[in-house]
């Protein structure tokens, strides 16, 4: 996965660079951190305990979730995409995006939602099937990442666009759904019995906590990665208002004063 990503995209910077566009040098390096990422909660010391650890499983899923995708939306994929790629693959993204699934993932509100909903598995006894499970061990490493870069990626994108109200109230939103996410995090942390219900405590090195504690710690890394983790969606939501306020603003200064002026009749006509 980390080779594909990286030959492909390295290939359509090539082809942005042979077509006279000049891709920018941060959004490369923030695809490579990406890839970076990816690899240490792969191969690093999360990837090689997450089955025995449920801070190792948690810090690692969390990761995949909100770091991960963040770095590759910054990095722009799509929009590169369409600027070097080939054309039936760029026209196959411009579809992709926008259809009815992403602008649904697109949305503000559902981002914070879907975070809530996955994590709240980790309150369940089927958390530790996903845990101890080398099958889902491979379902998470690929299709988490993709969730939560679906999730971001159509709010980092400048294609995507909504009305001001519509911005407006995604902020709210995001606001009060920035204290809810945390909620898995705070439950794991302050309930004193484990909840998934395996009370083996793993072996292997002098270091493994009880399991108890080993929940605590999984808490308490949630909790944090989950506060710290809305601060791109909120991030995007202002790029998006911006994008929102120059494109009406620029609609607004197109019209004639002969257009501004039935445009008001009809407004004060609907207002009485």
């Amino acid at each position: 996965m980390i080779a594909v990503a990286a030959v492909a995209y390295g290939w359509w910077i090539i082809g942005a660079a042979r077509r006279g566009a000049r891709w920018p040098w941060w959004r490369t390096l923030a695809f490579v951190a990406a890839l970076v990422l990816f690899g240490i909660l792969q191969f690093g010391i999360v990837g090689v305990y997450d089955q025995q650890l449920r801070w190792a499983f948690v810090l690692r899923s969390a990761l995949l979730f909100f770091a991960v995708p963040t770095f590759a939306a910054l990095g722009a994929p799509v929009s590169l995409l369409r600027t070097g790629g080939p054309d039936r693959l760029a026209h196959a993204a411009d579809a992709a995006m926008r259809s009815r699934p992403v602008r649904l993932l697109g949305n503000a509100i559902v981002a914070p939602l879907v975070a809530l909903v996955l994590f709240g598995l980790l309150l369940t006894p089927f958390s530790a099937t996903l845990r101890e499970s080398s099958v889902w061990a491979v379902v998470i490493t690929v299709t988490v990442p993709m969730l939560g870069f679906g999730l971001l990626a159509p709010l980092s994108e400048p294609g995507v666009l909504r009305s001001s109200t519509f911005v407006t109230a995604e902020f709210l939103l995001a606001f009060v759904e920035l204290m809810i996410d945390a909620v898995p995090g705070i439950v794991l942390r302050i309930t004193n019995h484990v909840l998934d219900g395996s009370v083996v405590q793993a072996v292997g090195q002098p270091w493994f906590p009880s399991p108890l504690r080993d929940q605590h710690l999984a808490g308490d890394l949630l909790w944090f990665i989950a506060e710290v983790a809305d601060i791109p969606v909120l991030i995007s939501l202002f790029i998006r208002w911006q994008r929102t306020d120059r494109r009406e603003a620029h609609a607004v200064d197109a019209l004639t004063d002969e257009q501004i002026d039935e445009l008001t009749r009809e407004h004060l006509q609907r207002r009485g």
